[in-house]
């Protein structure tokens, strides 16, 4: 059954897996049909997916099969599929898709980024005030909501404006391509986070964990934007309380 936007409707077949975390029949499906070519075309490579799950390993494919599963659930067309080849932790290819809004992301290291087929322009320099910013709520882990209210308050101030669609790929994925100017968000998954960070640093944004180190890719918790948004955002991470 199709809504008038021609976004399936997964009804019956919703299952919830924890506080606001589902999956559905698509879910399933899309995971196994990337899988299946992952094992056709890279035999051999470790693969971490979002249903299946899998061991880490220095290099691996991370794959998240449906990004934004809420939205997909409620009828709102901002769902991605995100894969991703980590290489020694850092993603050397990557591709998100955003099936109902027809937009298609690609990266590899040295060869640039790309929104359908078309290359990404390097960041732009903007003024910190003008820009708008995408972020996420932290509705798992309650307990991390002073920490991020406080760098949402102070955000509202440095910068235009704020916005949440609730799908983290495509939210880095637009930062790449300068609809957003920046994103942060706090305990995300691999799979949310590898090939959109891919994206925002091959267009020569700044992809940071909330203290300016390297332990994104694994702690979830995640600065990324052009270099001047990128100094604001990690003061602003700075200012906030302990976790």
């Amino acid at each position: 059954m199709l809504l008038e936007s021609g976004l399936p409707r997964p009804g019956g077949s919703v299952e919830r897996k924890g506080v606001g975390d589902y999956v559905t029949a698509t879910d399933r499906r899309s995971e196994a049909a990337i899988l299946e070519v992952l094992a056709r075309e890279a035999p051999g490579v470790a693969v971490l997916a979002e249903e299946r799950g899998g061991l880490r390993a220095q290099t691996m494919w991370a794959v998240d099969p449906l990004d934004g599963t809420t939205n997909f659930t409620r009828g709102f067309p901002t769902v991605g599929i995100s894969v991703a080849l980590l290489e020694n932790g850092r993603p050397s290819v990557g591709v998100v898709l955003a099936p109902f809004l027809n937009l298609e992301f690609t990266m590899a290291v040295g060869r640039g980024a790309f929104l359908n087929g078309d290359r990404l322009p390097p960041h732009r320099a903007l003024d910190p005030p003008a820009a708008v910013v995408a972020t996420g709520f932290p509705f798992r882990d309650k307990k991390l909501l002073p920490h991020y209210l406080s760098f949402m308050q102070q955000a509202l101030y440095r910068f235009e404006d704020l916005r949440r669609a609730g799908a983290a790929a495509l939210d880095l994925a637009w930062t790449a391509s300068g609809t957003f100017d920046g994103f942060f968000e706090l305990g995300l998954n691999t799979w949310d986070v590898a090939a959109g960070a891919g994206l925002v640093l091959e267009v020569g944004g700044r992809v940071t964990d909330w203290s300016g180190g390297d332990t994104w890719i694994e702690t979830g918790n995640v600065l990324a934007a052009s270099p001047a948004v990128h100094e604001v955002l990690l003061e602003l991470a700075a200012q906030s309380p302990d976790r």
